[in-house]
This record gives C-alpha cells, structure tokens and sequence, in this order.
C-alpha cells in the first residue's frame, strides 16, 4: 500500500532532516553529489527514495537510471565505477548502495574509502550516489542513543560525511506523529478527531510505517461521511483492541473493580462480535497472564529483557512491554498468577457452555480477578488456561 502524502510542515521537528533534504534535491543548485540515509525508520527512508525518484528519475528511464546495490554483493570500487561512467540510456543516474556497515568492518578499508574520496573530488554532475546506514537505531531523543550506534554514526560523519550531506531517519516523536495523522487527513478532506489520532499514535507506538497503513484503512472505513473518530480506531485498528485489553489488566492488576469494569464494557462495545467477542477476549487475558506469570518468573525488569524472555509470537506490541512489566511486578507470587489463569479457565468453560448472559460471565470474571485471593479458588485445573 503506499505511503500517503505528508502535509508535515518545518513545525515538525521529526521530519526537518527528510524536509531539507527534499528541498535540496528539488533545485539542480542545491543538490549535492552524495547523502547518507542514516536510520532504520522506514517511513522516512520511503519518503526520501519516492521524493528522489519522483524528482531525478523519470518513470520511462528507471531501468537504466536507478541502481540499487549492495556492498555485500558489489564492491565499492564497482559502484563508484558506475557512478562515475555516464550512461548513454538515462540523462541521470541514481545509485542507492545498501550495507555500508561493510565500510566499517575488519581492516582499515583505506583503499576502499581513498576511491571514495577521489570519487567525490571529482563527483560526475549527472550521478547522485545515496549510503543507507539503516543499521544505525536513532531514537526520537539522539541523547537516549545506544553508545554502539552513536560511535558508528561518528565514524560515518568522519568518513562519508565529510563528502556527503547528512540525513537523519530519526523514530518519529509521537506527538509529531498525531501532527502528521490531523494533517494529512485535512489534506484529503477528512477530519480527523483529536482523540482519535492520539489513539492511532499511541496503539502503534508512534510507528510511522504502521501508522500510514492503518491511516489508509481508516480513511476508506469512513468513506462517505469524511470524519474520523476514536470508536472507528478502536473498531478497525487491532493495536488499538489490545491496548483496551492492557488497559484492562492494568485496572485488574491494581484492583480497581469500577475502572476494570467499565473497560471490560468499553472492550465489549467496541467489539465487532458484541457479546460473541467474549471467547477472544479471554483468549487474550490468558495470554497477557501467561506473559505476566514469565516476566515474574525470570524477574524481568525492563523492557529490554523482555525480548529474551518471551519468544518470537508470544510478546506483546512494544508499546505495552513496560506497562505490563509494572503489572506482573504487581502480584507477590506466582500462585496469585496461576489463581488468574484458573480464574480465566473457569470463565472460558462457562462461556462454552452457552451461558443465558456472556456478559454477566465476563463481568462475574474481572470482579473475581479483582478479588483478593482465597484457598478455595485452586482447586480447579490449570489444563483449559495452559491450552488458551
């Protein structure tokens, strides 16, 4: 799906890098020969590679004009190669060159980045040779950046970087990504509430790439009446669910039986199976108890480590790791845990066997998890909560 059209404007300090560089490739005067792409935000990679081809390289000459290499593949001397000898098919070439961390690695590449600084003394005014440092992580505060990504960055501006102009692919900062959510939707004449954004925003993690796509969807789930509200995300965005959910373990973990209530209500009316959504509900509960009843048990402290403790397709969204390391850090032992799962098993045995009311289960569920702890409720068995 492609990327919608940004309205971000200067006030945008998350886009300033990727905006100057679009002014400058916009006017022969100003582009230079050469740009490092440093970042892994892919929203912003995309943004600059379709500005660039939109502007240099035109649709009819793209198979002789755009390279897209790899130095895991082709050498430096190779590329460079190319980028020096005109081509005879396209006016302009493009050269977009992947794993420059190749530059950085054993040996002092001095014959690699001498041709490089040859190349550059003397660029060919017909080339525009892109690096992609996408293996550098540059989060929203530069300050909070991991020490082994700031020393590579470094080492780029001095070496690259004293030929090449600089483009940081910072993680966008979640308040400028609400920004770009309202203003792109008043861009395409519809209007996007408030709340709604912040909710969008918030469930993804201020992911642009996700963000966009999400965006798309919701703009033709509104189709016709123009207007975005929090009750469509909700609706149409799975994050946004699960973040009710974390929500809702939130209020259970610190019982608070009036607020775990009213998101339990809050879930089930958003839900687009009303009552039928229950099953999937409990589903989820016994899986965020499950990962809380993990993260107690490895005494995992932040989020960092909780990648090593839940496998790949048990972790939650980044967004919740460090709510929910709060949450387990909550209950004093594993027995109160494995109580909730049991809790959990019990309601999923009763929903199965078609209750008169599912809500009075669900809400029978959360006062009970809300409850504090009695010897009588361990006795059942654990086997209906180890299988959801």
């Amino acid at each position: 799906m492609s990327t919608p059209p940004t309205s971000s404007g200067p006030q945008l300090r998350s886009f300033a890098s990727t905006n100057r560089f679009l002014t400058e490739i916009a006017s022969p005067s100003s582009l230079r020969p050469g740009y490092v792409l440093v970042g892994d935000e892919i929203f912003l990679y995309d943004r600059c590679r379709k500005a660039v081809l939109s502007t240099l390289v035109p649709e009819d000459f793209r198979d002789f004009s755009l390279h897209d290499l790899d130095l895991s593949e082709t050498s430096i001397f190779e590329a460079l190669d190319r980028a020096q000898t005109p081509s005879l098919m396209a006016p302009f070439q493009v050269l977009f060159i992947r794993n420059i961390k190749n530059l950085y690695g054993r040996g002092s590449k001095k014959e690699e980045f001498a041709a490089i600084e040859a190349y550059f003394r003397s660029p060919n005014p017909q080339a525009l040779i892109l690096f992609v440092a996408d293996h550098i992580r540059i989060p929203t505060d530069v300050r909070r950046m991991d020490y082994q990504d700031k020393e590579r960055f470094d080492r780029i501006r001095e070496t690259l970087g004293e030929w090449c102009g600089t483009v940081e692919l910072a993680r966008v900062d979640e308040n400028d990504a609400v920004r770009w959510i309202a203003d792109t939707a008043e861009s395409r004449s519809v209007r996007f509430d408030p709340d709604a954004a912040r909710e969008l925003a918030d469930s993804l993690g201020a992911d642009m790439m996700l963000i966009s796509s999400e965006f798309e969807k919701l703009l033709l789930y509104v189709e016709g009446k123009n207007r975005v509200t929090l009750g469509d995300v909700e609706t149409m965005v799975l994050a946004a669910k699960q973040r009710s959910l974390y929500e809702l373990t939130d209020a259970i973990s610190a019982k608070d039986r009036p607020r775990a209530l009213a998101l339990l209500h809050g879930l089930l009316n958003a839900s687009d199976g009303g009552e039928d959504a229950a099953i999937g509900h409990l589903y989820m509960l016994a899986r965020t108890f499950r990962q809380m009843l993990i993260i107690l048990e490895k005494n995992v402290r932040d989020s960092r480590a909780i990648w090593q403790a839940l496998w790949q397709g048990f972790r939650m969204p980044p967004f919740a790791a460090e709510d929910l390391i709060r949450q387990a850090r909550r209950y004093k032992s594993r027995r109160e845990l494995t109580r909730a799962l049991r809790l959990v098993a019990r309601a999923d045995l009763e929903l199965r066997s078609s209750p008169v009311n599912k809500v009075l289960v669900l809400e029978r569920l959360v006062l009970d998890l809300c409850a504090e702890p009695k010897s009588s409720l361990y006795e059942p068995s654990m086997q209906f909560a180890i299988e959801m």
